[in-house]
């Protein structure tokens, strides 16, 4: 086979991906990107290089605190989901039996088999004034009324960690069950104990996992619309939920379009900032 016939075999491969990336991302990019440079004007809409819309983005009071709030609940959100996944993870890939790590894993998944808007009113009724969570601590003595845990930041935060925390758990359980045990054999030789072990060996030789699935966390977290609407209760607007208020009530495409080009931003300097850790072939 000729280098040539190489090349259009290879291509051939490769253009359908290309053609579905520039068709229903790089194409609508653009058009959202031109779009937020643009105003609106009663029902017209007019084209043209204008930053009126960043400017009321960043001046509109409710407009910055969305920002905040989807930021202040997405960090909370990676940190906590962290937190409860690394020794899940590590007690999956140390303590479990190799031949009964598979099945762990697999029920560590099973929120992934579910509807994501399933999962969302579910912890809706669980936290709910007469849901579970009130029931059983009124029954253990704990408080003597229910408490207001739906619709609340709580509830969000809770939906979300519910899920992200096993998504985390898979990306840093794929790092652990990679590292030779000779690393912890030779710390141990050399005096160390086992918070130093910890923290001078595996949490180092980690941190690929954990920025992998602390980045994805982040991704999916700050720009999901789902959990917020369902469990916030609009006490609390985010990012995503102020973004489709600009669609659908007021039909503003330009301030809609600014605002996710904010909240991309906010994602590229999230990578930016733990692209050093994000080596996707050691995850």
């Amino acid at each position: 086979m000729s280098a040539a016939t190489g090349r259009r075999r290879g291509w051939g491969f490769v253009a359908p991906a290309l053609i579905w990336t520039l068709a229903f991302f790089i194409v609508p990019f653009l058009v959202m990107g031109a779009m937020s440079f643009a105003t609106l004007e009663g029902r017209s809409l007019i084209w043209g290089l204008h930053l009126d819309n960043y400017v009321e983005v960043v001046t509109r009071a409710y407009l910055w605190r969305a920002i905040l709030v989807s930021l202040e609940i997405t960090l909370t959100v990676t940190v906590v989901s962290v937190i409860l996944a690394y020794p899940l993870a590590a007690i999956i890939a140390f303590r479990v039996p190799p031949q009964w790590q598979r099945l762990v894993l697999l029920l560590a998944i099973l929120p992934f088999w579910t509807s994501y808007v399933v999962r969302s009113y579910a912890w809706l009724l669980v936290l709910a004034r007469e849901g579970l969570v009130n029931q059983t601590l009124m029954n253990i003595g704990l408080i003597a009324e229910p408490i207001t845990l739906a619709n609340t930041r709580f509830a969000t935060v809770t939906g979300f960690v519910h899920f992200f925390v096993m998504l985390l758990t898979l990306t840093i359980y794929a790092n652990l069950v990679q590292l030779s045990p000779n690393y912890r054999r030779a710390a141990m030789d050399l005096g160390a104990n086992a918070f130093q072990t910890f923290r001078h060996v595996i949490l180092p030789l980690t941190l690929p996992g954990i920025a992998t699935g602390a980045f994805l966390t982040f991704v999916l977290c700050i720009g999901d619309y789902v959990t917020p609407q369902v469990l916030g209760g609009n006490n609390e607007l985010t990012m995503p939920q102020v973004i489709m208020v600009q669609l659908g009530r007021r039909a503003d495409f330009p301030l809609a379009s600014a605002l996710a080009i904010v909240m991309m931003a906010i994602v590229t300097l999230a990578y930016l900032a733990s692209a050093r850790w994000l080596r996707l072939d050691r995850v």
